[in-house]
């Protein structure tokens, strides 16, 4: 393909892929603490499926819904928050929000670091200030993305992969640590145990220790919100 023609190819496939997503379905609500799964397709897969099956194995009585827009960057997916009023609809409880990997595609995005910041800000705006009809608002627990393991050609390249651990992450934790919110630094994982991260997506063993990951820090946070409800009774 001649060069001047590529940029042109892949923009047409982007916006091809883009029509071609499909929303998430909302199940109907159960009255059950709503735990809203947020984020592209590392979300879309299988971790919350996964996190479901361990919460209720604790005895836990909640509902997981799985809130990943596959190939999103952080600006498509507040623009699909707003499309989709998914937050809205679903009341959540509790949001895990894991945005950052599709804004270092070199094909479509490559959102620079103070544009990734300022629409993750955005993101948790939008979401931070829905009041639910008990007049709680979402808990929000903010992730690190994984590694990016491998250059895929037009996709990811060699910047893409030094900017996870030099711009986005760093944005991520410190956005955490000035809002308050309780992060979970899932990097570490994937770098600790490449074999679960052979590409840009887990492997099935990789979204199971995910969804572990998110299991360690988000059951004690159930437990303790459990003991505040009872005494209050």
């Amino acid at each position: 393909m001649k060069p001047v023609l590529r940029p042109m190819a892949l923009f047409l496939l982007h916006c091809l892929a883009a029509c071609c997503r499909r929303d998430p379905a909302v199940p109907a609500l159960t009255g059950l603490p709503v735990i809203l799964c947020a984020g592209d397709s590392i979300t879309a897969a299988s971790y919350p499926k996964h996190l479901k099956n361990l919460l209720q194995q604790d005895g836990f009585s909640v509902q997981v819904i799985n809130a990943g827009a596959k190939g999103d960057s952080t600006a498509e997916y507040f623009r699909f928050l707003e499309r989709t009023q998914i937050v809205e609809r679903t009341d959540p409880d509790w949001v895990l929000l894991q945005l950052g990997t599709n804004d270092l595609r070199i094909d479509s995005h490559a959102t620079t670091a103070a544009q990734f910041r300022k629409n993750l800000e955005a993101i948790l705006e939008r979401i931070g200030r829905h009041r639910n009809p008990d007049g709680s608002f979402p808990r929000i627990i903010l992730a690190t993305i994984p590694p990016i393991p491998v250059e895929i050609r037009w996709h990811f390249d060699a910047g893409s992969r030094s900017r996870v651990e030099a711009e986005i992450n760093p944005a991520i934790r410190d956005i955490a640590r000035r809002r308050g919110l309780v992060l979970a630094d899932i990097h570490p994982l994937f770098v600790d145990r490449p074999e679960l991260l052979p590409e840009i997506h887990p492997s099935e063993k990789g979204y199971q220790a995910l969804a572990e990951a998110w299991h360690r820090i988000l059951a004690p946070l159930l437990s303790s919100a459990a003991k505040r409800e009872s005494k209050t009774r």
